[in-house]
Order: C-alpha cells, then sequence, then structure tokens
C-alpha cells in the first residue's frame, strides 16, 4: 500500500510542486519506496510508494496512453490479473504489470461500475480529463483510508489528516461533535472526524468533483438478513471462499508475512498463507509480561504446527508508554485503549525483519459473531422474557471469561446489562458499551460541553440506520453496528491501517473479502453462534487444520494495559505535563479538577475499572492529539524535495 495526495482547482491557477511536495512528506512513511507527482493548471496529484506488485514498473502517478485519465492509488486489487484479461480481450493494451493499470483502464472501460468489480481494499483519486472531474473512491469495509476538504471551491485529500495540514490550505480546529463521537463510538463516524471542515470519504462510496462542487454516492450497502436453513453444502463454500481469499491475498512480488495472535482468525489465515506461500512463511507476535495479557503459548504452538519462522515483540514495562505520542500522532483522533501501542511496535519489528507485507485476522468477529457482545445481546433478550427470573441473569456471569472472576458477577454487574435499554431501541446490543464509554463525559469542561449544544451521537446514529434494520434479527443488527461503529473507523483504520503504515508495513484483510462477507452474513444466526459457543461453523472447518488448543478455545480479544502503561513504573514526564491543572485549563475540553482526581486514583493503583481506564486513555491521548496537531504549530520539517522523499523518487510529467 501507498500514500496519495492532491489539489483540485475550481479555476485554472495551477498547482505547485512545491504544495504537492511538501503533502506527500507529510505520510512517506506510507510509501518509502518511491514518489511521484503530476500536476497541471487545474489538477495536481502526489503518491508514495510502497512497491509490492510490479516493484520495478508500477510508479505512480500512472495514466493511460493519452494521459486523459491519470490515477494515484493506495492499495490493492486482488482480482486485477482476471480484470486485466478481460481488459485485453476488450482491446486494452497494457504497459505494466501493476494492478494499479487496472483501475486506468477499467475506468476507461467501465466507468463508475468499475467498483462493483473490484476485489480489494482501495482508496484512490483518478482525474479524468475528458470530464474535467476528479473520481475519488474507496473499498467497500473502509480498510483504507481517504481524507478531504474543500476550500473555496478547491478540493484538497489525501491518505492522512496530516497531509491535508502540510498543504498550509487546511486550517486546523476542532470538532467538537466529531470528539464527543469518538467517546461514544471510540472513533468518529463517517464522514465526521475529530476535526472541523474536514471528512472521510465513507467506506463503499465514491465521489465526483467538477466544477467546484462535490457529489458523493453509495456503490456498496450491506444486508444482513439471514436464511433460514444453513446450506447443505456451507462448510465446503466456506473452504472454497476462504482459500480463494487468502490464495488472492497472497499476490505480491516480494514475500507475505502474517501476524499471528493465537486466536482463530489469525490461525486460520497464517496457515492458508503457509500452505500457498512459495517463501518460508513468516509469521509476527505480540506478547506482554503481564501473565493475563499473554497468548504466547497458543501463538507458538501455532507457529510450530505451520513451520513458520516466528518473531515476537515482547512489550514490557513502559514500551506502551514512550511510543504512545507516536502512536497519538499516526492515528490522527484521541484513542479509548492503548492497544494500537503495540501493534505500532510490532509492524517496525515486522519492518525491520525485512517483510512489508502481511495477513491479519481483522473483519471475522464482526461477520462471524466472534465478539462476547454478541453472547451478552442473546443473553440480555433471554432475561428480558422473562424479568423476575433470578436463575437466567447468572448466565452474565458467563460472559467476558478474560475479566477477574470479582468484576464479573454480582447483582450490580447484572444490573449493568439488564437496565441498559430497551430491545425496541435499535441500539439495544451495543447500549451497555455505549453507556460505560460516554462516562468519559463526565470529566468534560463546562464550556466544552455548551458548545455541544443539543449534539445526540446516538440519536444520530438512529437516524442513520438502513431501511430494513429492524428487520433483521437482533445479532444481524448488532454486527452491523460493530462493522459501521468500530471495524472501520477504529479497528480497520486507528489500529490497523494507521499502525502498520507508520514503519511502511501492508496489512491485508482476508476475512473482509466481500464474497467471503456476504457468504458469512447470509447464514443462519445459529451456524455462527450456536449458544454461547462463537464462531461455530469457522471452528467445523478449522478441525484437523489447526491445534485442538486453538479451535477449542473460546474468544480471548486483543487487549493491552491501559493505566498500568502510564503509572505502574516510572511516570513519563509527558503525562504529567499533559493531565497537569493548568495545560488542561488551557486545552479547554476537560474540567481539571476531576482529571485530577482520576490521576490521583490512577497513581494510587485505584482506578481498576474499565470505565476509568478508558478515561484515562481518553483524555490523556486527546491532550497529546491536541498538542500535536491543534496546540502548538506543527513540527517544523525541512522542506521536501522528491530526493529526499525515497528511493527511486520520479516526477510525472
Amino acid at each position: 500500500m501507498c500514500g496519495l495526495a492532491g489539489v483540485a482547482r475550481a479555476r485554472p491557477q495551477g498547482v505547485s510542486a512545491q504544495l504537492l511536495e511538501r503533502m506527500a512528506a507529510a505520510i512517506r512513511h506510507r510509501g518509502p519506496d518511491g514518489f511521484g507527482l503530476h500536476a497541471d493548471d487545474r489538477i495536481g496529484l502526489a503518491h508514495v510508494r510502497l512497491s509490492v506488485i510490479d516493484v520495478a514498473g508500477g510508479a505512480q502517478p500512472m495514466a493511460n496512453e493519452d494521459g486523459d485519465v491519470r490515477v494515484v492509488y493506495n492499495g490493492e486489487i486482488y482480482n486485477y490479473l482476471e480484470l486485466r484479461h478481460e481488459l485485453q480481450l476488450r482491446g486494452h493494451v497494457f504497459r505494466t504489470r501493476s494492478d494499479t493499470e487496472v483501475l486506468v483502464h477499467g475506468y476507461e472501460q467501465w466507468g463508475e461500475g468499475l467498483l462493483e468489480r473490484l476485489n480489494g481494499q482501495f482508496a484512490f483519486a483518478l482525474h479524468d480529463r475528458r470530464t474535467a472531474s476528479l473520481f475519488l473512491a474507496r473499498d467497500r469495509f473502509g480498510i483504507l483510508p481517504l481524507f478531504y476538504a474543500e476550500r473555496g471551491g478547491d478540493l484538497y485529500f489525501a491518505s492522512e489528516i496530516k497531509a491535508l495540514f502540510a498543504s498550509g490550505a487546511v486550517e486546523q480546529a476542532l470538532d467538537p461533535e466529531g470528539l464527543d463521537e469518538v467517546f461514544t463510538f471510540w472513533a468518529a463516524r463517517p464522514p465526521r472526524t475529530p476535526f472541523r471542515g474536514i471528512r472521510a470519504l465513507e467506506p463503499g462510496t465514491w465521489a465526483r468533483w467538477r466544477d467546484g462542487a462535490l457529489s458523493v454516492r453509495r456503490y456498496y450497502t450491506l444486508d444482513l438478513a439471514t436464511a433460514e436453513a444453513e446450506p447443505a453444502d456451507a462448510v465446503e463454500r466456506l473452504d472454497e471462499l476462504l482459500r480463494s481469499g487468502v490464495r488472492l491475498r497472497m499476490r505480491a512480488d516480494v514475500p507475505v508475512g502474517g501476524y499471528l495472535s493465537g486466536g482463530l482468525d489469525s490461525s486460520i489465515a497464517c496457515a492458508l498463507a503457509a500452505q500457498g506461500s512459495p517463501y518460508h512463511l513468516r509469521t509476527f507476535s505480540v506478547t506482554f509480561d503481564d501473565p493475563p495479557l499473554d497468548e504466547s503459548a497458543f501463538q507458538q504452538a501455532v507457529a510450530t504446527q505451520l513451520g513458520s519462522r516466528h518473531a515476537v515483540q515482547r512489550i514490557g514495562g513502559g514500551a506502551i508508554a514512550r511510543v504512545f505520542p507516536d502512536v497519538v500522532r499516526h492515528a490522527e483522533t484521541p484513542l479509548l485503549r492503548t492497544a494500537p501501542a503495540p501493534l505500532y511496535l510490532l509492524s517496525r519489528l515486522t519492518r525491520e525483519q525485512g517483510i512489508k507485507v502481511v495477513l491479519t485476522g481483522e473483519g471475522s468477529d464482526e461477520v462471524f459473531l466472534g465478539y462476547d457482545l454478541f453472547k451478552e445481546t442473546l443473553v440480555r433478550l433471554f432475561c428480558l422474557r422473562q424479568p423476575d427470573s433470578r436463575w437466567r441473569p447468572r448466565l452474565f456471569d458467563r460472559l467476558y471469561g478474560y475479566l477477574p472472576p470479582q468484576a464479573r458477577k454480582g447483582d450490580f454487574w447484572r444490573r449493568f446489562f439488564l437496565n441498559a435499554g430497551s430491545p425496541d431501541d435499535p441500539l439495544f446490543s451495543h447500549l451497555p458499551r455505549f453507556r460505560l464509554t460516554t462516562r468519559i463525559r463526565d470529566f468534560y469542561a463546562d464550556r466544552f460541553r455548551a458548545g455541544l449544544g443539543a449534539f445526540d451521537a446516538l440519536g444520530e446514529l438512529r437516524q442513520s440506520l438502513p431501511p430494513g434494520f429492524m428487520g433483521w434479527s437482533p445479532l444481524g443488527r448488532a454486527a452491523y453496528l460493530e462493522i459501521v461503529t468500530l471495524l472501520s473507523p477504529y479497528l480497520l483504520a486507528a489500529q490497523g491501517d494507521r499502525m502498520a503504515m507508520a514503519h511502511g508495513v501492508e496489512a491485508r484483510v482476508p476475512f473482509l473479502d466481500h464474497r467471503l462477507v456476504e457468504f458469512a452474513l447470509r447464514l443462519p444466526d445459529r451456524s455462527r453462534l450456536r449458544g454461547l459457543r462463537e464462531k461455530a461453523i469457522l471452528r467445523r472447518w478449522a478441525e484437523g487444520t489447526l491445534p485442538p488448543a486453538i479451535t477449542r478455545r473460546p474468544k480471548q480479544p486483543y487487549r493491552a494495559p491501559d493505566v498500568p502503561a502510564f503509572f505502574a513504573g516510572t511516570e513519563p514526564e509527558y503525562v504529567a505535563e499533559l493531565l497537569d491543572a493548568a495545560s488542561l485549563q488551557r486545552t479547554g475540553i476537560f474540567n481539571p479538577e476531576a482529571v485530577t482526581g482520576l490521576v490521583r486514583r490512577c497513581r494510587a493503583g485505584l482506578a481498576t475499572g474499565v470505565g476509568e481506564n478508558q478515561a484515562l486513555v481518553a483524555i490523556l491521548s486527546t491532550e497529546l492529539w491536541h498538542r500535536e496537531f491543534l496546540g502548538a504549530p506543527a513540527r517544523e520539517r525541512a522542506p521536501a524535495s522528491s530526493g529526499e522523499l525515497g528511493a527511486g523518487a520520479s516526477i510525472a510529467a
């Protein structure tokens, strides 16, 4: 994958190479292997390249024969060979072996209809000189990012927001509503971001800019209406889709490795990769000194069975705190958990080991109902059908087995779930999580709270739900909410793309092959969640392929230390500096007195609940984010030249 940036002018006043170079320099970590740009009187395109397919010939921007169609692109089109063959039969002539050129000729042939033919993860900007327009598009599930801002009829766009700021034309300002969404859903929901006037192109949409006006259209929608019965050949069909999805994602002119968490999903991806790789598979894992978080035994069991060359990033005391400011800078958003930090360190290790493409297991939990949240939804509904039952609520004690027993038992624990909301509420499945997260609002400064006015993040989410939403099953509704509120804006973005690309590592996501997603979402709920046994059909498929310790293991979510990361050992200087009352007062988002009380509990080791851990990380990361992007002027960067932007730099005329 790579990074792109550019400008579209409403008037023919030109786009300077220096502006494009500044934007590209801000995201050169995404593409350390090369640089290119194109500029004319209306359109400027810049690209930083991570060379994976057609290493020698895939430089961008890339144009057709007469230069009427020109593209900058971030991602991979996995079925590019099949599309290339089809386009050649229609008379198109290819000059490279890259998947990028398929976008150029595919757009010539099918226009916007190209998007429905693509199997991949992508974000791209395409200049169509024939219609004097700029075409932007993003993949179905939002695996890769694309941001834009409109200023006086001009459009600025980029893979990361820091490139927009580097243009010098985009205002750096806070959007209180975007920030409030972060503290509700863990991330702002596209198109909103935490920055005023900066939008994220939504997953599954395209946009066209022409004559200073931007129109946005959706080309892909999720349908979670399930079948009544499981097809007789469901496991065979699942086998075909899993193998095809991984096989396509092994297409590269460099070795493809795998992230191995020790759970079912990453183990499946790595097992199939090992079967199809022409190289000795390389696998990479995060382990923790804290025993409850450590999964190294399961990781090693899979690596041993696969015979992979396995490398481990161990997370010890102080490691998360040391890199957390860099993590926030790359994420470009406040965070509620420290979980992205170990993945930032893992991608650094991966790149140091000479691997720049890995498979990951993201997406499986959402479509195969792997999270405890889905079991929790069923248990809540079961209990509410007999509200006077004394034994039904005891089922809650069987959920969240990774938490200490004393934290998940008792009447208060059960009442938390039972009093969270009505089954008639479209957001029923997620109300306990949303209620817990929005406790961060208790720390708002009065002035910031007043600035939000009547904004209602949950109300907006309810209004945005698709027409058929309430006709889906409770688990279908829960899966949809998980995909649109957490998977795309947080797991695939802040925790996924940003942490991997911080070190120029491309993460490929076979469980989000749209064919597999559509197959899984059509299966009956009980095929995926049987009783309280998650991913039932995946486990059936994996028997005999993976060690029994993996196929029979209950879901263990990926977690990292939160409050202890900053207070269990030597406290970093920036923590006291940013959480000082005077500093908080200057920022103006949080109440210094309330934060001081929380910090006192953290330093004393008393802040052990999920709510306080989330609040501390949210407040600290927000102060880091504000300092990086909205406080002092952006850090000085030397003017970039094409030679400074990476090896193999080139200027496309």
